[in-house]
């Protein structure tokens, strides 16, 4: 393998810079992978690893330097490429299932997309309705092409409004096309952008604390794709929603939207929180292992005496995952390894018990209970449940809902 230069070997390391991907996709499980020269970023926060970490025959048959065009077909009519992940390189094609290469890849671009060119600047799949028929949208300068996977057919397309991508992404039903460190969203059929574009990818998605000057946070954590961290509703039903240096307050009634650094609200905290829920007009804000406790007002009053260890005020060795407690109730549920325990919160000393496996996620982000139920957070979703019981007792997930879209009204 190559060795990159010392200042581009840092800076690759480094996505708030403001680089350039050169290429992105989605793995089985709907993390998103950047790739950076020979390096790869999992997800929308982290370091940059190799990417021959997760895809060692990639060197074996192409020293790596670059990744040019990638993307996951996901397309149960074609059970031979279904739920692969698709990596280009010059003139090859490698294809993965389960990060494993498939037998014969890599193969020439020509032999799998047959009318498709070498040296490609981007990929990305376009289920039906989205596009007429299962497509991949591939992009080489500014030509567009539209491959028909059902029949191996090219119509190659006249974007006219889209920048050259060097990378393109679907994500949550939304077709992004990035160039530079900005991307654009666009109609996959005619290539139409819509709206105030370009915009920055680091507002939208990475995890970034400061990059410039602008401090319109409000669109930005509301529209970001990068989970949240934490989130509660106070007593009146207000919500407060955690995002690495930055939360989002929404009102309660009047649906008012405010974001703002953690720091300027919580100023004990600073950022990061693991988790947050509200008792009794506080919220009990947890970071690794210790408990803060704020008087919810204007502005939030640090109670004295905090923070203390979160296993010294409800039972429990932190960090934990998430927790809540229902409304008109003392119990806190909290969430710890794919595990729920009960605090009373009105004991002393305080104890977690009952403690039941969750088997539905692997992994929570947060949670928050209100009137209508449980809101359970995961990635870029949330899920609905009637109660914390059904929630421990569900073995199939409900409906999914957008957070952007749904929580916070974000129109992309």
């Amino acid at each position: 393998m190559k060795l990159l230069p010392q200042a581009l070997f840092l800076s690759v390391r480094d996505r708030c810079k403001g680089i350039e991907m050169d290429a992105v996709a989605v793995n089985e499980e709907g993390i998103p992978y950047f790739f950076k020269e020979d390096h790869l970023f999992k997800g929308f926060h982290g370091q940059a690893e190799l990417s021959n970490k997760s895809f060692a025959e990639l060197d074996d048959h192409h020293h790596l330097g670059h990744v040019d065009a990638a993307f996951r077909m996901h397309y149960e009519d074609d059970p031979n490429h279904h739920d692969r992940m698709f990596f280009f390189l010059d003139n090859k094609v490698f294809a993965y299932y389960q990060h494993k290469l498939e037998a014969g890849y890599p193969k020439a671009i020509s032999e799998v997309f047959p009318g498709i060119p070498d040296h490609l600047d981007a990929a990305v799949e376009c289920p039906k309705p989205e596009c007429v028929e299962d497509s991949v949208i591939f992009f080489k300068k500014n030509e567009i092409f539209h491959f028909y996977v059902k029949n191996k057919t090219v119509d190659e397309r006249d974007f006219r409004s889209m920048p050259n991508c060097t990378s393109a992404f679907r994500f949550m039903e939304h077709y992004y096309c990035f160039h530079g460190h900005k991307f654009s969203k666009f109609d996959p059929k005619t290539g139409e952008v819509r709206g105030k574009y370009p915009k920055d990818a680091r507002k939208f998605f990475m995890r970034c604390s400061k990059f410039d000057e602008d401090n319109d946070h409000e669109e930005r954590e509301r529209c970001s794709r990068v989970h949240l961290d934490a989130i509660t509703s106070d007593d009146t039903g207000n919500i407060y929603a955690f995002r690495g240096h930055h939360y989002i307050r929404k009102d309660e009634g009047n649906d008012t939207l405010k974001a703002d650094t953690i720091e300027s609200a919580f100023k004990e905290l600073h950022s990061e929180v693991d988790a947050v829920f509200s008792y009794n007009s506080h919220l009990y804000m947890i970071k690794d292992d210790q408990l803060f406790v704020y008087r919810v007002g204007e502005p939030h009053t640090h109670l004295a005496g905090y923070p203390k260890p979160v296993q010294a005020e409800l039972g429990i060795k932190g960090p934990i995952d998430a927790a809540f407690v229902c409304q008109d109730r003392h119990i806190a549920h909290i969430i710890k390894d794919r595990h729920m325990y009960d605090v009373d919160m009105s004991a002393t000393p305080r104890t977690a018990t009952n403690k039941r496996p969750i088997s539905i996620l692997k992994k929570v982000d947060g949670a928050m209970c209100g009137p209508g139920g449980v809101k359970v957070f995961r990635g870029n979703h949330y899920y609905h449940f009637e109660s914390p019981k059904t929630f421990v007792a569900a073995r199939a997930l409900p409906e999914q809902h957008r957070i952007s879209l749904e929580l916070f009204g974000c129109d992309h």
